[in-house]
């Protein structure tokens, strides 16, 4: 972008026509959905956003932030620092927030949910927005950008977050909008790259889920987690290769109905390969696994959200979760997986254990007792929420 570019770039939102109308934006609206499902139902449910609004203490705290943004005129950095949410600020909506229409209930409550949501908008708006290194640079994050490239996509985050869009939460603060446009301007929407999950490639699994006799199986799934390559354009690792091998015996015991294969566009940053998506071809290509017996789970970026995401998969297939599965890999993850230290990193990473690790089968196999906390979307990570 040259010098007289940036500076038009540079103009106060107030360039922006008001009389701008509110339209359906498909992509954003999906993504919005994924990543903010509370807050997005808020927006959709206008009595209860607007109830949330005009509580006098909530009102006063979104004045504050107007007033925050407006101090910062055409300095966009300083708009993107303001979008940030203090842990006041975060910690005062939690506790007004409410149930709207449409919205499922967490787990662990309302206000838990919103301020992982809330947390989520920070998360974007540092890493995407203002630089900060994330928790796994080498894979997460922008990657290296051009200092004007930067300031374009938070100036056009900043006008479309101010541009009206049907069913936003734009009324109640801008600062959703800001993120998602962050994402959207960063070619980053992984989030919704196989929505709807039960559809696609998952169709046929899903539908003989719905009918499958579950007693017959001494487990209700096998999840076979990923090792994505970092070699760039290789569609999988030879540790993915040695993990289909396994599965592909396994399957053939004829005791698991199930292989959930879970991984996502993580290794290297910005693959164009799901990994998850691999290996279900490989699976029928090279050893002729039935498709209706494969499930990809195409998001995952780390080995504790292997485990996440394939738990939400078998609620979503209406698999017991009283029931084990098996998970099956190379001897090291598995070790891994069956360490104090794994335990305590989802501790750390996702709020708790996505499930319990079991009886040791063999050097490669691992029985695993899903948990339901696995349900919670945490935006956090907006890439695998």
């Amino acid at each position: 972008m040259t010098a007289p570019l940036l500076a038009a770039a540079m103009l106060s939102l107030a360039s922006v026509p008001a009389s701008a109308g509110a339209v359906r934006d498909i992509e954003t609206e999906t993504l919005s959905n994924r990543l903010f499902p509370l807050l997005d139902a808020l927006g959709r449910d206008l009595p209860a956003m607007e109830a949330v609004r005009t509580k006098p203490e909530v009102a006063a705290m979104l004045r504050v932030r107007q007033e925050r943004r407006e101090a910062c005129a055409s300095d966009i950095g300083c708009l993107a620092q303001a979008m940030v949410w203090t842990s006041a600020e975060s910690a005062l909506l939690a506790r007004a927030a409410m149930q709207p229409a449409g919205a499922h209930a967490s787990d662990d409550g309302v206000a838990a949910q919103t301020a992982r949501e809330i947390e989520g908008v920070n998360a974007i708006v540092r890493t995407f927005g203002l630089g900060q290194v994330p928790a796994y640079p080498q894979i997460d994050g922008a990657g290296t950008i051009d200092p004007q490239e930067i300031r374009s996509r938070l100036q056009a985050a900043a006008w479309l977050s101010q541009t009206p869009r049907a069913a936003s939460t734009q009324a109640l603060d801008p600062s959703i909008e800001f993120a998602l446009a962050l994402l959207d301007g960063s070619d980053r929407a992984d989030a919704i790259g196989f929505e709807p999950l039960a559809g696609g490639l998952n169709a046929p699994a899903m539908k003989r889920a719905k009918s499958l006799d579950w007693k017959r199986f001494r487990y209700s799934a096998m999840i076979v987690t990923g090792v994505g390559p970092e070699v760039p354009d290789m569609a999988l690792s030879p540790f993915g290769k040695f993990h289909l091998r396994l599965a592909a015996s396994r399957y053939a015991q004829g005791d698991v109905p199930f292989i959930i294969v879970t991984g996502g566009r993580a290794h290297p940053r910005a693959t164009r390969f799901a990994e998850a998506e691999q290996m279900r071809k490989a699976l029928i290509e090279r050893y002729g696994v039935p498709a209706d017996a494969i499930v990809i789970e195409p998001y995952a970026r780390h080995t504790t959200t292997n485990l996440r995401d394939a738990t939400r998969l078998l609620m979503a297939m209406g698999a017991p979760l009283e029931k084990d599965t098996v998970i099956v890999c190379n001897p090291d993850q598995s070790a891994a997986i069956e360490s104090p230290a794994f335990a305590q990193r989802n501790i750390a990473e996702l709020g708790y254990e996505p499930g319990k690790v079991g009886r040791r089968i063999s050097p490669t196999e691992l029985e695993f007792r899903p948990s339901p906390q696995s349900a919670r979307v945490d935006p956090r990570d907006p890439l695998d929420p």
